[in-house]
C-alpha cells in the first residue's frame, strides 16, 4: 500500500476495479482546509482518461510493474507488433496501449510496462524525443519570419506536426513525444 505522497507520473494503481496509470498530478495545499492531490488517470485496459482528487494521506493500491525494452517491428491496422531486445520474443498490442502511436517508426526502441503479478503488458512508454524526416510541407516564404510562424508538416510516420517556416522536405526534426511538438532540427 502506498499513500498520496508516493504519487508520481507513470505510477500504476488499482482504482475502481481497474488498473490506471497516472498521467499528470498536482499536490495542492490550499490556505484553508486539508491538502489534496489532483490527478489525471488513464485506464490501461480501455484507454479512458479521468480526473480524480485524492485527499492527502489517502491510501492507494499500487501495482508492482516491470519494464522491458522492445523494438517496434510493424503494425497491422490497430495491432502493433514489438520484439523483446533481450530474448527476441514478440508481442502484439492494441493501439490504445500506446500514447503517441503516430510518432512510432519501425525499429524504434520503446519501454513496455508489464504487471509483475500476471505478466500482462500495461502500457508503452515512448522515448522522450524521436527524430523523424519531413515527407511533405509547403515551402517557406523568405522574409516571412518576423513572428514565430509555423506551418504543418507531414513526417515519415504520417503524423502532422507544426514546424517553423525554415523547415523543408527531407529535413530531419526532433519531436517531443509527450506533447507531439517540434523541438529542433536534428543534427546530421
Amino acid at each position: 500500500m502506498a499513500s498520496t505522497s508516493d504519487i508520481r507520473k507513470g505510477l500504476c494503481i488499482k482504482y475502481n476495479h481497474d488498473i490506471y496509470k497516472i498521467v499528470e498530478f498536482l499536490h495542492v495545499k490550499p490556505g484553508k482546509g486539508p491538502a489534496f492531490v489532483r490527478t489525471k488517470l488513464k485506464s490501461v485496459t480501455t484507454g479512458k482518461v479521468l480526473d480524480n482528487t485524492f485527499s492527502a494521506g489517502h491510501k492507494i493500491d499500487d501495482v508492482r510493474v516491470e519494464t522491458r525494452s522492445y523494438q517496434f517491428l510493424y503494425n497491422e491496422g490497430e495491432t502493433y507488433h514489438f520484439m523483446n531486445t533481450d530474448d527476441y520474443t514478440q508481442i502484439a498490442l492494441q493501439r490504445d496501449a500506446l500514447d503517441a502511436y503516430d510518432l512510432l517508426k519501425e525499429g524504434e526502441v520503446v519501454t513496455i510496462i508489464f504487471n509483475a503479478e500476471d505478466n500482462m503488458p500495461l502500457s508503452v512508454e515512448m522515448p522522450a524525443s524521436v527524430v523523424l524526416e519531413i515527407t511533405h510541407t509547403e515551402p517557406g516564404v523568405k522574409g516571412n519570419t518576423a513572428t514565430n510562424a509555423t506551418k504543418p508538416a507531414t513526417v515519415e510516420t504520417g503524423a502532422i506536426i507544426n514546424v517553423p517556416l525554415f523547415i523543408n522536405e527531407g529535413d530531419k526534426i526532433k519531436i517531443d513525444t509527450e506533447k507531439g511538438a517540434y523541438l529542433e532540427r536534428a543534427k546530421e
